[in-house]
């Protein structure tokens, strides 16, 4: 395909190349999420920088989360699930609950809008001034907030995880190692400070990467330490106790601060140099308080929910780490698709928007969100019916054991149903960005916390459904949330007949379930005819996904879904490349 046609294929109705700015069509880029030419159709819509921005932080996003993966895996190999990982998990959210609340999204965020408009009006050297007073600024404010939660860790702790003291010794580590951890706002607060000076002179591999060197650094440094600090262990049969978990929190703690340094090295070819300028007067602090505060208010109501499920939680031995192990792997298809295709959508809505072209905006709408639906349903479907494989043969080593396996994939399957909830959110947020409107994800989001915190009690308290009712509740604000959204966009926006829709659910849910049943059959006679083995699961569960996939787009192809049948054409045109090339 070439460039003009790449471009022309994108859009719904035809265009002559001077006039390309028409509806996007997101199910047209289907073939893009899996090939470089990504990057040719997102120039239809965005500046070839930006587009090119796209690819390196969609790469640099997976390959943080492929490494979040594996550190989870190898701190639950090392200690399994249960009071030890309970207290590392529930020490390292306190310090990470205000990362995500201010630090990576919201501040970062408001300090590159205002950051690069100086940039463009006062020019670098006021641009630098204000950078410099801005990391002096919240370097203090940071330190007190460390300094605080070093002094008052006993009293987070039993707010947040009243139920460990029902184990000896578990609430009293848990104190103890947020101590130790709390610091760690500090410095990944600053380098989401220096991440937004970067992506505002276009500078955005480092800072990208960054988060994937914390996570590889936590680890190396991590086990490092553990074996420092309890030093009477089989390297070949490691049996951890609670002194090694502080070289883990050491680690992660030295992990965030390579997150900071490691983007250092990118200031020369900025041309900025950091000095001390301490001035809480300057308006364009001001002004950046005035963007922060409303998403930090939004932000703040979706971690509320995190820590009401972790008050639960915490009344269950095990439990933080069974969640906290489903829910990383729950995240993957929800950060390839679901980030991905929001990011598609954003720059289109946007514009429509703004020529008040609500029809344009409503087609985008419906396509983007067939599109979440057609790759998070089969993902939603797979984890239910493939869980207990999948779990076993990621996490299932070490300490981690077969009732691990069994209670997380409970978990697991839980999550798993508000898979696509999760996906349409991400899709519909930005459109209320878009039409101005982010009071509304913030007044549903104050919603899902009630209806969170009465359905906890009902099915934990009530029904005793443990662990798996928490992931349920989850699962269950997911779908309410994005039912809400859909419906209060509906009513400005058209969103498309929604009989189309319905017809369309009802071919991928059959499609889904066709082929994660024929995985889990497949992969089961594997098993039998290979024996119990890592071999064998490994095997077996690569090739019942394999398979899966292929019945997946067939299945879809011929009940005539165009996302299905695009997709394929796509797979059909790339092997014959290869055959022509052989």
């Amino acid at each position: 395909m070439s460039y003009r046609y790449a471009l022309h294929a994108g859009y719904q109705t035809p265009r002559c190349s001077s006039c390309l700015r028409r509806v996007v069509v997101p199910w047209r880029l289907i073939p893009d999420i899996f090939s470089n030419t990504l990057m040719d159709s997102i120039q239809a819509q965005v500046p070839k920088k930006t587009a090119r921005a796209f690819g390196i932080v969609g790469m640099a996003v997976a390959a943080s989360r492929m490494l979040g993966l594996v550190r989870e895996l190898v701190f639950a190999s090392l200690f399994g699930a249960g009071a030890l990982l309970d207290a590392f998990l529930a020490a390292f959210q306190i310090p990470n609950l205000l990362r995500d609340l201010f630090a990576e999204g919201a501040l970062s965020t408001a300090f590159t809008t205002v950051f690069s408009k100086t940039v463009e009006v006062d020019g670098n050297k006021r641009a630098f001034l204000l950078a410099n007073r801005l990391f002096s600024v919240f370097f203090i404010f940071l330190l007190i907030v460390s300094l605080l939660g070093i002094i008052f860790a006993p009293i987070l702790v039993e707010i947040t995880n009243f139920g460990f003291h029902k184990i000896p010794g578990k609430f009293e580590l848990t104190v103890q190692l947020t101590r130790l951890m709390f610091p760690f706002i500090l410095f990944v607060s600053l380098a989401a400070l220096v991440m937004g000076l970067l992506n505002a002179y276009h500078v955005f591999g480092l800072p990208a990467s960054a988060s994937s060197a914390f996570n590889l650094s936590s680890i190396l440094f991590g086990v490092l330490f553990a074996y420092l600090f309890d030093p009477q262990q089989d390297i070949f049969h490691p049996r951890f106790g609670p002194a090694s978990l502080y070289g883990i929190s050491l680690g992660v703690l030295l992990g965030g601060l390579v997150q900071l340094c490691i983007q250092f090295f990118a200031f020369p070819k900025i041309g900025f140099r950091y000095s001390w300028e301490f001035n809480i007067a300057d308006p364009k602090l001001l002004e950046i308080w005035e963007l922060l505060w409303p998403t930090m208010i939004a932000g703040a109501a979706i971690q509320i929910n995190v820590l009401i499920n972790g008050m639960f939680a915490s009344e269950i031995n095990g439990a933080r780490s069974w969640l906290n192990c489903a829910f990383r792997l729950m995240q993957l298809p929800i950060g390839v698709f679901g980030v991905a295709i929001a990011t598609v959508t954003l720059p289109s809505v946007s514009r429509q928007d703004a020529r008040r072209d609500h029809q344009a905006f409503g087609q985008t709408l419906e396509s983007s969100l067939r599109l979440a639906f057609f790759f998070t349903l089969p993902s939603a479907v797979g984890l239910v019916f493939l869980s207990d494989q999948i779990i076993a043969l990621i996490y299932q080593h070490g300490r981690f054991s077969s009732f691990d396996t069994l209670q997380t994939a409970y978990a697991l399957k839980a999550y798993a149903v508000g898979l696509c909830g999760y996906a349409g959110i991400k899709v519909l947020t930005p459109c209320f960005s878009a039409l101005n409107k982010p009071q509304v994800p913030l007044r549903v989001t104050l919603i899902g916390i009630a209806i969170n915190l009465l359905s906890n009690i009902i099915l934990v308290k009530i029904f005793s459904l443990g662990h798996v009712g928490l992931a349920a509740t989850t699962s269950l604000v997911s779908l309410l949330n994005f039912t809400q959204l859909y419906l209060s966009i509906t009513r400005s926006i058209k969103g498309g007949e929604l009989k189309i829709g319905l017809f369309f659910l009802l071919k991928i849910i059959f499609s889904s379930v066709l082929c994660a049943s024929s995985a889990l059959f497949f992969s089961l006679w594997i098993s039998k005819l290979l024996g119990q083995s890592f071999f064998s699961l490994f095997f077996s569960t690569l090739l019942g996904i394999t398979l899966a996939v292929v019945i997946y787009l067939f299945t879809t192809a011929g009940l005539g879904v165009e996302e299905g049948k695009t997709l394929l054409r796509f797979l059909f045109k790339k092997l014959h490349l290869l055959n022509k090339k052989d």
